[in-house]
């Protein structure tokens, strides 16, 4: 059956051309999809462009500005294509998680190293990619690029050139695309219920990435600016209490209404404050923990939970719950991905 999709064009190199300042995007929607021979394909492409932007300049207004462009589309379309910039795509492919779920149709996101427009792209074949799996009887966000499909929330960006830039962190790829044949890693089955659109966020989120040496005074800057802080810490959970003591001033936080999580700077495996005595003792505080959720995804979450209240508690347990594939455990148990 024919199938009607929906590209958004949101900027990045894929959309790119030389300027005298370096590479910007420039590329209409029109212009991106005429790179795309459509000719026998299962599909209808229509396409419309939401911004024109370097996916550095990507904010989480921009993210809100997405999901309502799918949101006012969902019922016209059978799937969607989203181009967008590879710096900081993973985040936006985690926020759209949560922002839609339920989705019953795949909402796909994709961009290119190289622009579409350069002699050797791989632009093009990661558009066919994702045109292929928007075809797909499947729900939910995805990444596709180099012919790898991941989960939304389980995105990060590895390498700044290679063509295989994305991998798939604490989870295993959802399919690998072959020209027009897709083999899946595991059976991916439809989400239970109605589609569910919420993209309120709060975008006063800080990101503190700990060393050797952290001053604990930076928490009294945080807690002027921010609703909600992640604390990338070492190893399992680690947060210093000798020396530089950082524990009393994270507790003024948590005491004073913050939302505080935890994660790791470690890439795979996640984090266990149980494990370790500098774990556990930060641990003893109404801490968030993150589990193997990787930053890319922690980010957006807190900023979508933080948007639905203001009750730390209430924050810590939307922070906690497994949504939107956050957890290996789910796919361990066959839960519905």
């Amino acid at each position: 059956m024919m199938k009607n999709i929906l590209l958004l064009a949101t900027g990045g190199t894929i959309a790119s051309v030389p300027s005298e300042e370096g590479l910007t995007p420039k590329l209409t929607a029109e212009e991106l999809t005429s790179y795309i021979t459509i000719e026998n394909q299962p599909y209808r492409l229509h396409s419309q462009i939401l911004m024109n932007i370097d996916s550095t300049n990507m904010q989480p207004e921009h993210w809100c500005d997405i999901a309502k462009a799918i949101y006012t589309h969902y019922d016209n379309y059978d799937g969607f294509v989203v181009t967008h910039g590879t710096d900081t795509m993973a985040y936006t492919a985690a926020a759209l998680s949560y922002m839609i779920q339920n989705s019953k149709k795949p909402i796909v996101l994709t961009g290119s190293q190289v622009p579409i427009g350069f002699p050797k792209t791989d632009a093009k074949k990661n558009i066919r990619d994702a045109l292929r799996f928007a075809c797909e009887d499947v729900g939910g966000v995805f990444v596709v690029f180099d012919g790898r499909v991941i989960l939304g929330t389980r995105a990060v960006k590895m390498r700044t050139k290679s063509y295989d830039a994305f991998e798939s962190i604490n989870h295993p790829y959802v399919a690998y695309i072959h020209r027009e044949t897709i083999d899946y890693q595991y059976e991916l089955q439809q989400p239970n219920g109605h589609v569910q659109f919420d993209s309120s966020l709060c975008p006063d989120v800080f990101l503190l990435k700990l060393h050797p040496g952290t001053k604990p005074e930076i928490f009294d800057y945080i807690r002027h600016l921010y609703r909600g802080v992640i604390i990338e810490s070492f190893g399992s959970g680690g947060v210093p209490f000798q020396g530089r003591n950082l524990l009393p001033k994270i507790k003024e936080l948590i005491d004073d209404g913050m939302a505080v999580v935890i994660t790791t700077q470690c890439l795979e495996e996640g984090e266990d404050l149980t494990l370790y005595e500098v774990g556990r003792k930060v641990a003893q505080n109404t801490v968030i923990l993150s589990g193997d959720m990787n930053t890319e995804a922690i980010v957006p979450k807190l900023m979508w939970a933080l948007g639905k209240t203001t009750n730390v508690l209430e924050v810590k347990k939307i922070m906690e719950t497994p949504i939107a594939n956050d957890m290996t455990e789910k796919y361990e148990e066959g839960w519905d991905a």
